[in-house]
C-alpha cells in the first residue's frame, strides 16, 4: 500500500485502472447486440416459414384447379415462383406460376391426341376463393406428345427421323410387305398437327397406291382436343423421344368447362 499525502494507506492508481472500470459496460453492449440479432433471426426465420406456407397453400389450390380442369388422373406439381408470396397474395395476383402435369387423357372421339406432359408457366395468376378455377394474363406451355401415344392413337408405330422436322412411320401393308415412309411434322390452323411431304424410305409401293394409302391415312390433321379454351398452337418440334407443341395465350382460364372440344 502506498501512503497517501494525507498520510492515509490506499491504492494507488496504476495506469491502466481507468480502462478496466469500462470492460464490463462493453461486455453487457456486446450481450444486448447478440440478443438483438438473435430476435431479428428469429423474426426473419418466422417470417419466411409463414410466407413458406402460404405459397404451399396457394400452390395446392391451384394444382387442385388445374386438376380438375383438365381431368389428369395426378395432381400436377406447381410452383409459386418469386419472394415473399405474402404480398402477391395480399394484392390478388402471384407473378408467376409453373405447372408440370403427367397424362393429360384425351377429349372427343375424332382421332383424339393424348398428352403425355404439359408444362406450362402462367403469368399473372389470379388467386380466387374458387377452387375449381384459376385464371393467367399469358401462357406460355409446351405439350410433350410421345412417339407411344402417337402410335396407338394412329395405328403406325412413329418414331423420329434422321432429318430435323420430320417423324418416320411403320405402315403394314396386307399383301406387299411393310414400308417406312418419312414425314414432316407442323403445325396448322385450330391447334392442329398436320404430316406432309411424304417419302417411302424403305419397301415398294407403286406411285398411285402410296398416294391412295397416305392420303388415306394421313388426310386430316390430328386435333389437339384436351388443350385449355385460350392457348394457340405455334409451333411443333420434334424430339427424339416425341413431338414437341409449343403454345401460347392471354387471358387464360382454367376450369372443367373450358376445355377444347
Amino acid at each position: 500500500m502506498t501512503p497517501h499525502p494525507d498520510g492515509s494507506l490506499g491504492h494507488r492508481p496504476e495506469p491502466g485502472d481507468d480502462f478496466a472500470s469500462v470492460r464490463p459496460p462493453r461486455r453487457r453492449t456486446r450481450r444486448r447486440v447478440v440478443i438483438f440479432a438473435t430476435g431479428l433471426l428469429t423474426v426473419g426465420a418466422t417470417a419466411v416459414i409463414v410466407d413458406r406456407i402460404a405459397a404451399s397453400r396457394v400452390e395446392s389450390r391451384t394444382a387442385e384447379a388445374f386438376q380438375k380442369g383438365m381431368g389428369t388422373p395426378e395432381r400436377p406439381s406447381v410452383d409459386v415462383r418469386g419472394f415473399p408470396v405474402l404480398p402477391q397474395l395480399a394484392s390478388g395476383t402471384l407473378r408467376h406460376v409453373d405447372i408440370t402435369a403427367e397424362d393429360i387423357p384425351a377429349r372427343g372421339n375424332s382421332r383424339p391426341l393424348p398428352v403425355t406432359r404439359l408444362t406450362v408457366g402462367l403469368d399473372e395468376l389470379q388467386t380466387s376463393s374458387d377452387a375449381d378455377q384459376a385464371q393467367a394474363q399469358a401462357v406460355d406451355a409446351t405439350a410433350f406428345l410421345s412417339y407411344e401415344d402417337l402410335s396407338d392413337v394412329l395405328g403406325l408405330e412413329i418414331e423420329g427421323d434422321s432429318e430435323p422436322g420430320r417423324v418416320r412411320a411403320q405402315i403394314v401393308l396386307p399383301f406387299s410387305g411393310d414400308i417406312t415412309v418419312s414425314t414432316a411434322v407442323t403445325a396448322v390452323a385450330a391447334n392442329r398437327i398436320a404430316f406432309a411431304d411424304f417419302s417411302v424410305t424403305q419397301g415398294q409401293l407403286l406411285p398411285a397406291a402410296r398416294q391412295a394409302l397416305l392420303t388415306k391415312i394421313f388426310a386430316e390433321p390430328n386435333q389437339l382436343r384436351n388443350i385449355p379454351e385460350g392457348l394457340h398452337l405455334r409451333s411443333v418440334t420434334v424430339a427424339p423421344s416425341g413431338l414437341n407443341a409449343h403454345f401460347t395465350g392471354d387471358t387464360v382460364t382454367f376450369r372443367p368447362d373450358t376445355v377444347a372440344a
